[in-house]
């Protein structure tokens, strides 16, 4: 598990790393607040050492930065331990109502802070198991419809305030009843998760993939235009139509349909009428024949263009 100290006093800093090292954790150090929050960013970071004076940034609103912005957006749990020497009542009010976990005061006993990790640790895996109850879907281990959702909604508000587009992808199995009813449910559902699996492989690191419902997928495109759908949505169709999946004799070949939509064919458009865009551009690369995408364009409102297998531009 990984921990950040954030501690400006040299010595204490290096007994922390030290200790904690020992006890088996991956330890991170910084003497400011700013770096320490780069570092969060960066690394993952679990369990977070905090003292409460840093240079940059202190340790209380380095607390609150984690609880607002990386926590809603990354949808993970950071213990957060507050160091100081301020014992006051009023002083300990303030960092746990910035969103600190623990408080312990200087000097302190190691000891005390090793069991103290401990139980923060076994926190992290209880939360970390909450959210993935939560924000996952257990099948496919995407996003569920939900937390997609919620990251669409996000980013189309963050392009529209910087003035750049956000793309949207949906996604559905070809005949994927078919395969239910022919094969059984559970080759279906290998069938899904292994697709889920190339799909979210394929993207860029910062896209979002979730499961829309039944055997549909929808992807958030953060600073996607329309003709970058194109590209990466066809990336993705012929990621999925040159596989083999080997859970059948002969092994199964799959293939999918993808409709697209970016904002910046609809600079007004609400999130509503983008997924309703994007829904019919779907229906019309499965009325098309299937295995192809089609992204939608504002400037022919009966129309769409396609790409992929029987290109129809």
């Amino acid at each position: 598990m990984k921990v950040l100290i954030a501690e400006d006093d040299i010595i204490s800093k290096k007994i922390l790393e030290k200790h904690i090292k020992e006890w088996g954790y991956e330890v991170f150090t910084t003497d400011n607040g700013k770096k320490g929050w780069n570092l969060i960013n960066k690394h993952d970071i679990q369990l977070a050492i905090l003292d409460w004076m840093m240079p940059g940034m202190n340790g209380v609103d380095l607390c609150k930065k984690i609880r607002t912005e990386y926590q809603k957006k990354m949808s993970r749990f950071i213990y957060i331990i507050m160091v100081t020497g301020r014992d006051l009542q009023e002083d300990i009010i303030a960092g746990i109502s910035a969103g600190a976990n623990d408080y312990m005061t200087k000097p302190f006993n190691l000891l005390e802070l090793q069991v103290r990790l401990q139980n923060g640790r076994r926190i992290v895996e209880l939360e970390e198991n909450c959210l993935r109850l939560a924000t996952y879907d257990s099948l496919t281990n995407l996003w569920n419809r939900s937390k997609i959702f919620e990251f669409y909604e996000e980013e189309l508000s963050c392009g529209q305030k910087q003035n750049q587009p956000t793309g949207i992808i949906m996604i559905d199995i070809d005949h994927f009843k078919n395969i239910n009813d022919s094969y059984g449910h559970y080759t279906g559902d290998i069938v899904l998760k292994e697709t889920a699996r190339l799909l979210k492989q394929a993207l860029r690191n910062y896209d979002k993939i979730g499961r829309y419902g039944g055997d549909e997928l929808f992807i958030v495109l953060p600073k996607c235009d329309q003709e970058e759908i194109k590209v990466i949505g066809e990336r993705l169709r012929s990621t999925i139509s040159k596989c083999h999946f080997d859970i059948q004799t002969p092994p199964l070949k799959i293939t999918i349909s993808l409709g697209g939509v970016s904002s910046d064919v609809f600079p007004n458009a609400s999130k509503e009428e983008l997924i309703q865009a994007c829904d019919r551009a779907l229906y019309q690369a499965k009325k098309l024949g299937r295995n192809r995408l089609v992204s939608f364009d504002s400037s022919l409102p009966d129309q769409h263009k396609s790409v992929g297998k029987g290109k129809n531009i």
